[in-house]
Order: C-alpha cells, then sequence, then structure tokens
C-alpha cells in the first residue's frame, strides 16, 4: 500500500476545527476517497458526536490501564507490553462502512511513563500506514505540536477565525512547526465564519506567515443547527455554503480530483 496521506487539523480552541475535520471526511466520503481513518486527537472527544459515532473506549483508556497495572507489579510474567498495548489500541478504532474512527482521549496518572507513550507513538504510525487517508482533529492551542504528536504530515491545516488572538495562534502554530522541525508537505491557512470583505485581508496574512492560502469558509446557519439537534454533519445537504467551500478546499489540498 502507497505511503498513507495525514491531514492535520489545527489552529486556537473555539475556531471550528472540529467542524471543518467534519466537512472534510464528509467531502471525501461523498467522493468514494477510501479507505479513511478520522483521529480525534483532542481530549474533549468532540469528532465522534459531530459524526454521530459511538466511541466507547478511547487510546487514553487503554493506556491509563496498562500504565496502572505497570504501576502495580500487576502484568504476567514474560508479558509483551507493546502486544498488549496494541491489541488494546486496535479495539478502540470503531469500524464503520464509510472510515473507521479512533478517539485519543485523556491520559491520567503521576510518574514517568515515557515507555508506555513511545510505544503508543509506534503503533499509532502503524495503524496509520493501514489507510490511504488520515484525518486528525488536533487539540487547541500548541501543545500537540510541541510534543510531536503530528510528526511527519502530508497537510497541516490551520484554521482561524476572524479574530487577532485567532491569527496569533495560526503564526505560532506555523513558527512551532518550523522549530520542531515537522516535516510538512504543505501548509494551509483557512478562515471560518469569515466575512468575505476579509479575504483579501487573510490571503495577505498567510503570505507574512509563509503558509498557503486555502480560502474562507462563511458562518453557516445548518451546521449550528444540525449541532443542537445532535444530527451529524456528515448528513448536512449540498445546499449548505459550508460543507460546498470545504469540498472545494479538499480538492485544492489535492486529497481528490
Amino acid at each position: 500500500m502507497a505511503k498513507s496521506v495525514a491531514v492535520s487539523v489545527s489552529g486556537k480552541g473555539g475556531v471550528g476545527k472540529t467542524a471543518i475535520t467534519s466537512l472534510l471526511l464528509r467531502a471525501l466520503v461523498k467522493n468514494g476517497r477510501g479507505s479513511i481513518l478520522a483521529v480525534d486527537a483532542d481530549p474533549a472527544t468532540n469528532l465522534p458526536e459531530t459524526l454521530g459515532v459511538k466511541v466507547d473506549r478511547t487510546v487514553g483508556m487503554v493506556a491509563n490501564e496498562l500504565r496502572s497495572r505497570i504501576a502495580k507489579g500487576d502484568l504476567p510474567p514474560g508479558a509483551a507490553k507493546k502486544d498488549m498495548l496494541e491489541a488494546g489500541v486496535f479495539g478502540a478504532i470503531v469500524e464503520g462502512e464509510r472510515f473507521d474512527l479512533l478517539a485519543m482521549g485523556r491520559t491520567e496518572g503521576e510518574g514517568c511513563y515515557c515507555y508506555v507513550n513511545s510505544l503508543l507513538t509506534e503503533i499509532l504510525d502503524t495503524i496509520s500506514s493501514n489507510y490511504e487517508i488520515v484525518l486528525m482533529d488536533m487539540e487547541a492551542g500548541l501543545e500537540h505540536l510541541s510534543r510531536r504528536t503530528d510528526r511527519d504530515l502530508e497537510t497541516l491545516l490551520i484554521v482561524t477565525d476572524p479574530s487577532k488572538m485567532g491569527l496569533n495562534t495560526a503564526r505560532r502554530i506555523k513558527e512551532l512547526a518550523d522549530e520542531v522541525h515537522i516535516k510538512i508537505a504543505r501548509a494551509l491557512l483557512v478562515g471560518n465564519a469569515f466575512p468575505a470583505e476579509m479575504e483579501d485581508e487573510l490571503r495577505e496574512y498567510a503570505s507574512r506567515i509563509n503558509v498557503e492560502y486555502c480560502g474562507t469558509i462563511p458562518y453557516d446557519p445548518e451546521i449550528a443547527k444540525y449541532n443542537i439537534r445532535g444530527i451529524p454533519l456528515l448528513e448536512l445537504p449540498d445546499t449548505s455554503q459550508a460543507a460546498r467551500k470545504v469540498e472545494e478546499m479538499a480538492v485544492r489540498m489535492g486529497l481528490f480530483t
């Protein structure tokens, strides 16, 4: 199998990363682009709800259980920790007809668990290699970049809203990605809920921070309606302005033709 394409959706909290991740997945599914793994890397674990997927176990739960057993000395003699962790992570994948979903969740506890974290990184790389596209909804801010959660990426999609804080966070994300030497084929900036008359300003800002300009998404009341009613965003009609814009962006990103 060819190397999987990894797309990470990042940005300040509240700019709409989860909604845009959901709409990107909608575009991929609609255009028959599979196999796809959606990863909710935000501890808040909101992506499953916007996709209408029930998650019983997260990677965090699996890791916490293993860490607890290691700390208590409660492992069978000769037990292969990697095999146990790998089985647990694979068991946490929710398999669907159109895409699979893996929620990272929260990790807890005190002490150094570097060994378990190292195993997790290796296991997640193995899982990702089984899919054509890995679409990641990252946690708010810069924490995931400073911990190298993204590792090497095909595309880093940075989302901002029309605010100084959102733009500043977008700039810092790009700077930090460069500082920690994450290999990124393309870094793009997208404006969410942006007024059309501000598009030129955002395009200029993208050039200033050395990322590609990917466009703006208008405020779409349909998204708010679907969210408050608990309807998966995958079911948005083609008349949705936001869904149409994200599909156009997916084409520009080269995710399908």
